[in-house]
């Protein structure tokens, strides 16, 4: 089997795992206990913090541990948002290509806070423009929050210039990206970026499901999502998962380590895949910016094609790849990104998503042979 539905989840490295192990045996306390086994545990803890904030380029202090992207997401928008309403601010900008996290987010301000939700078109690459986001800001607006990546498509939005846009503008408005699927791929600090707050997953960079991390700086108000016992200095409570926060610092740090190297040799890979497969399938498009895309993530559609009959296809030829955000696995709805981009709903509903790992290395030429056999396959009936 070759897995390239790497956008969906990963697998746990091997040194991740290593790097774990003391964690859930030797070293099991609960980090907010004062006692010896407890006090390992909140040492680990605070040091997987630290590390994390090196790669963020943040203060230690302004790191949250959560369970995973679609939290640090909700955390992000619902309190930054709701904590800005303080002082009058009921207004989110964001656009309508991202994450469910980030839609339903937004939607529950909407609906429970009375907010005001603008999101901004994206072109037919799934691009936004900086001019956009600046123009959909008000006097009132508590927060902007988009991808820094696509999940779907793989689009790379231009976050430093839209930041500065921002700045431009004279607005101090808080800024936030869900770089969930850009870590491991694209440069990570907040400083040259020029945000303040990124949600990251560590499921996509060969951490263990069920550990995310909000990072958000300190003079940003942030209301708690989840409460009780004050864990996270009061950002987040509930009993920090240690060794899952070990190995997400231990994958930051390895996949930041290799980023340049594998974002190099994975692009090139993916070039000559996109490249076979369009001269190999009639009708194939393309999905997403040409050159503006994350290294490993190669979507199409194949219009007149099941998408989901394409799938079935491909993992009997030994090929696992996906439809898109696995987030909204088991929808009969065409993808709301490829419909935001201008693709008809029918031609939206035969997208198939291609997404490579960090190590991967060798020719693509079979999997795009493999393609064009399944797409002809389920054009001629079997």
């Amino acid at each position: 089997m070759l897995y390239l539905d790497n956008a969906a989840t990963t697998p746990v490295r091997p040194e991740v795992l290593e790097a774990m192990a003391p964690y859930f045996s030797r070293w099991f306390g609960n980090p907010s206990s004062h006692h010896t086994v407890g006090e390992a545990a909140a040492d680990a803890l605070a040091d997987s913090r630290a590390r994390v904030a090196k790669v963020l380029d943040m203060r230690t202090g302004d790191v949250v541990f959560t369970a995973g992207g679609t939290e640090a997401n909700n955390l992000a928008i619902k309190g930054i948002a709701i904590a800005a309403i303080a002082r009058g601010a009921r207004h989110v900008v964001t656009t309508r290509i991202e994450h469910e996290s980030v839609l339903e987010s937004a939607s529950y301000l909407e609906r429970i806070h009375g907010f005001d939700i603008t999101r901004v078109p994206v072109d037919a690459e799934g691009v936004v423009s900086a001019d956009a986001v600046t123009s959909a800001m008000r006097d009132d607006t508590a927060l902007v929050s988009f991808g820094y990546a696509n999940n779907e498509v793989g689009t790379v939005q231009d976050v430093t210039g839209i930041a500065a846009a921002v700045r431009a503008s004279g607005s101090r408005v808080p800024l936030h990206i869900d770089a969930v699927q850009a870590a491991g791929w694209l440069p990570l600090s907040m400083k040259e970026l020029g945000v303040d707050a990124v949600s990251l997953a560590g499921h996509k960079i060969g951490a263990p499901k069920g550990i995310g991390v909000l990072g958000v700086r300190g003079r940003i108000p942030l209301e708690p999502v989840l409460h009780g016992g004050g864990q996270e200095r009061g950002k987040r409570s509930g009993t920090e998962n240690v060794a899952a926060a070990v190995g997400f610092a231990t994958a930051l740090e390895l996949t930041e380590a290799e980023r340049l190297t594998s974002a190099s040799r994975v692009a090139r890979l993916r070039d000559e895949f996109i490249a076979h497969v369009l001269a190999r399938v009639p009708g194939a498009r393309l999905t997403g910016h040409a050159v503006q895309r994350l290294p490993g993530t190669a979507s199409f559609t194949f219009a007149g094609t099941s998408g989901e009959a394409v799938l079935l296809e491909l993992e009997r030829r030994g090929i696992v790849s996906s439809s898109g955000s696995a987030c909204a696995a088991g929808s009969d709805e065409a993808s709301h990104v490829l419909v935001a981009m201008g693709t008809d709903e029918d031609v939206a509903q035969t997208a198939v998503r291609f997404t490579f790992a960090h190590s991967h290395d060798g020719s693509l030429d079979v999997v795009a042979d493999a393609v064009a056999d399944a797409v002809s396959a389920v054009q001629s009936g079997g």
